[in-house]
């Protein structure tokens, strides 16, 4: 089952050309289930049932899974079954006809410009270490790209002289989004000054490194956000895309245009992208309640 797994992903890699990330997503997704197999006393995949798939996705729900894990898990499963079967590997399709639950449509959480302000200022740029949390979370908020489009950043794909970043989102789809010029001051100072006393090996090119000079991890950002937010007494749970939300609120309620936040998101479909103008629609209609007289 393991091999029939590692076949897969290669797959998924070679023939659809998947980002790395969607690979770890689809690799755990499926490793689970197959656990889930295991334990019901199956061998092969060829003895799945239906009902085995309605029974791992009911308990993902027991466990307080969110509906939008459960979509993500019965698509993982629902593509590696049509892989099995294109291939002729099993005799039925067992996720066939299976229709994915209803996810319901949560509001972003995003932060206030003054929560954004705070967190901004907490880093130390004194430190070595100050200095790049603090670029870092200048150039996430100036561009909204994702932590891990962050993370996968080289030095060459920024050019502060232009004052833009050249990114590599979802799909490999390449975009140029604007650096604002306090992200490019912040971001010229690392470079300067904070970014050549952490790098050990000449030959690195990751923008953003750890302690030990290697490229910063996911993680590793979502620990930093989290210091931060700690230390700026945000009660709110804040996330990296927590970030991303703010950047594409706050651009949409001083009065950009929804295609040009659309295009440095990265969103494939623009409805992706109008979710953000019922989170102003909602500020808006807070504002008239608490001022106006007859609200």
């Amino acid at each position: 089952m393991e091999r029939t797994l590692r076949e897969f992903i290669a797959y998924l890699s070679v023939e659809k050309g998947l980002a790395a990330n969607t690979l770890d997503a689809y690799r755990r997704d499926i490793k689970n289930f197959t656990e889930f197999l295991k334990k019901s006393g199956l061998t092969s995949f060829e003895e799945t049932t239906r009902r085995h798939i309605v029974t791992y996705l009911h308990n993902l729900q027991k466990n307080g899974r969110a509906t939008s894990t459960l979509s993500r898990n019965l698509a993982s499963i629902r593509s590696f079954y049509n892989y099995l079967f294109a291939e002729r590997r099993i005799g039925e399709n067992p996720a066939a006809d299976l229709e994915s639950p209803k996810l319901e449509k949560r509001l972003p959480r995003v932060l206030s410009t003054q929560e954004v302000d705070l967190l901004l200022e907490q880093p130390d740029c004194r430190k070595i270490g100050g200095m790049r949390d603090k670029a870092m979370l200048e150039m996430i908020y100036a561009t909204g790209i994702r932590v891990s489009e962050l993370m996968s950043l080289n030095v060459p794909d920024v050019n502060l002289e232009a004052g833009f970043v050249r990114c590599v989102g979802k799909g490999s789809k390449e975009r140029l989004i604007p650096l604002g010029s306090v992200a490019i001051r912040y971001l010229n100072q690392y470079l300067l000054y904070s970014r050549p006393k952490l790098v050990r090996e000449e030959g690195e090119r990751a923008l953003f490194v750890n302690q030990h000079g290697k490229r910063l991890t996911r993680q590793g950002f979502w620990k930093i956000l989290k210091k931060y937010a700690h230390m700026a007494g945000i009660a709110k749970d804040i996330t990296p895309h927590t970030i991303r939300h703010s950047f594409a609120t706050h651009l949409l309620e001083n009065g950009a245009d929804l295609r040009s936040v659309q295009e440095m998101l990265g969103h494939a479909d623009i409805s992706t992208t109008q979710i953000y103008t019922q989170v102003t629609r909602r500020k808006l209609r807070d504002v008239y309640e608490k001022a106006h007289p007859r609200a």
